[in-house]
């Protein structure tokens, strides 16, 4: 009985050595710093105010905007799609959008685009029998052929008047480079 206790009580000491000496090895994560208590405004209670938050909002706003500016100063093309910047590119762009052939095309093939477009009936559809179900196939198809159709004509004649658009205003640098001589 005795030399049970001594070898209870010295194998729970190496034990215990052991996991002292491991326990050491192992690095401790460093403890982080507390951070600062934020106050959160409670709806409902007395600590909301919407006077503050609406000059928190205003606050958020105009850094945002500050930002932003400095952008536009550093040159990255932020663009402010509410103020229609994209539309204010000056180019070949500009010429093909402000063309009025080009303009009468577009609402010519929107107005025959939306004539043609018919809703789908799911009522006939529901009620219909194989056969009308068919027919209902095949009509969809066709009409969806015809304005493949007019979809293509279409962008055929948008390319044929950008073409023309392109050769109006060509420009003619290199013609003009060559028919320099030097030294005149």
């Amino acid at each position: 009985m005795f030399i049970n206790r001594i070898l209870k009580i010295g194998l729970t000491a190496i034990i215990a050595s052991t996991l002292v000496t491991v326990q050491a090895q192992v690095p401790q994560p460093a403890p982080k710093p507390d951070k600062p208590k934020k106050e959160k405004p409670e709806r409902g209670g007395e600590k909301w105010d919407p006077a503050k938050v609406k000059e928190r909002l205003k606050a958020a706003f105009e850094k945002r905007n500050k930002r932003r500016g400095d952008a536009k100063k550093r040159g990255n093309k932020v663009r402010d799609r509410k103020k229609g910047d994209h539309k204010k590119d000056s180019g070949f762009g500009k010429l093909v959008r402000d063309d009025a052939k080009i303009k009468e095309l577009k609402e010519a093939f929107a107005a025959a685009a939306k004539k043609d477009h018919k809703g789908f009936d799911r009522k006939a559809w529901k009620d219909a029998t194989d056969d009308e179900k068919k027919a209902l196939r095949e009509k969809m198809t066709a009409g969806r052929k015809e304005w493949y159709e007019k979809m293509k004509s279409h962008r055929e004649e948008v390319g044929k008047r950008i073409k023309e658009i392109r050769e109006e205003f060509k420009n003619n640098r290199d013609k003009v480079i060559d028919g320099n001589k030097p030294g005149d």
